[in-house]
């Protein structure tokens, strides 16, 4: 058993963020514009890759909905971490994949075919999956459930902002990659990109002030958020290796396991926990750590592949 990390943890359940509300709509926008940037770089041929192997896809969600949710649950209670960061910890595990994972894999040499489709297999999902799954996961978190009913969490209205978040700039996003191909072909280009380092700048100017604050409780949540991150990656490996792709699969599967959209858990956090500062503090920890671990990786494998072109497609059907 981990020793126990709630005398560690002090009063973060208490944690309150000072944010403005320019800034969570500007976070919003900003996570908007990233699945804009998904669906630009997603065409018919995604969609249909999905049912050409709908396996190999399927067996992805599963272990990125249930199995990644049921073991971060066990890793919370483990932990015994205090109940702002199991909610925090089990809030961006049930988001979909980000499309920082797509970049990733084509850096590491992997299946972006795939990539790309599970990405958007799993955002379609998570309008209905992830606020149930939120809900789901954390009423079996004692800690966890005890905060979820103080604040008194609809998940209906969960329902309706991930709707919000996801559907309507990822439809706009396939609407404009539809009727203009070629400026969509440009664009997505600097989307994510820009999208990524804007969120970044965002999140740091805006709790800068408050910088002496957060870093006491760096340590509190450390350990939790790079075990979970590591279990992530190492599940999406295992997953690969457990449907026997090849390389490159194994490669697309562990980051899209891995690689979580922070950018959305942070606006559910910071729109649904705003009394928890401690579930957006998490979000914004994890996002950190995941795109320096992703990084990291990638680059590895893409040192250890070979001098030929990234594949785009894997055999398995």
């Amino acid at each position: 058993m981990v020793p126990n990390l709630t005398v560690l943890a002090g009063d973060i359940d208490r944690l309150q963020l000072e944010l403005s509300d320019a800034f969570q709509l500007a976070v919003k926008i900003i996570v908007g514009v990233f699945l804009f940037g998904i669906a630009l770089d997603t065409h018919l041929e995604d969609f249909r890759d999905v049912l050409r192997r709908p396996f190999v896809i399927g067996a992805g969600l599963v272990a990125q909905f249930v199995v990644m949710p049921a073991l971060t649950l066990l890793l919370t209670l483990a932990l015994d971490v205090r109940g702002s960061v199991a909610i925090g910890m089990i809030l961006v595990v049930c988001c979909p994949a980000g499309n920082f994972s797509n970049l990733l894999t084509y850096r590491a040499r992997g299946d972006v075919a795939l990539s790309i489709s599970m990405t958007t297999a799993s955002n379609v999902l998570a309008v209905l999956v992830t606020p149930i799954a939120i809900a789901f996961w954390c009423g079996l978190n004692p800690a966890a459930d005890g905060l979820m009913r103080d604040v008194s969490i609809d998940t209906g209205d969960m329902v309706v902002e991930v709707a919000l978040l996801i559907g309507l700039p990822f439809a706009a996003g396939l609407a404009v990659a539809w009727r203009w191909p070629a400026i969509s072909a440009g664009a997505r280009r600097f989307v994510e990109p820009a999208a990524l380092v804007l969120l970044l700048l965002i999140i740091v100017a805006g709790t800068a002030g408050q910088a002496s604050r957060y870093l006491e409780y760096v340590g509190v949540v450390a350990l939790a958020i790079t075990l979970q991150n590591a279990l992530s990656l190492a599940v999406g490996y295992a997953t690969g290796r457990g449907l026997r792709l090849p390389p490159a699969g194994v490669r697309t599967m562990t980051f899209e396991l891995g690689v979580r959209n922070t950018g959305l858990a942070l606006v559910l956090a910071l729109g649904f926990f705003a009394d928890l500062g401690g579930v957006a503090f998490v979000a914004a920890l994890w996002g950190l750590w995941d795109v320096t671990t992703g990084l990291v990786l990638a680059t590895w494998w893409k040192r250890r592949a070979t001098s030929a072109p990234p594949v785009d497609a894997a055999p398995v059907g």
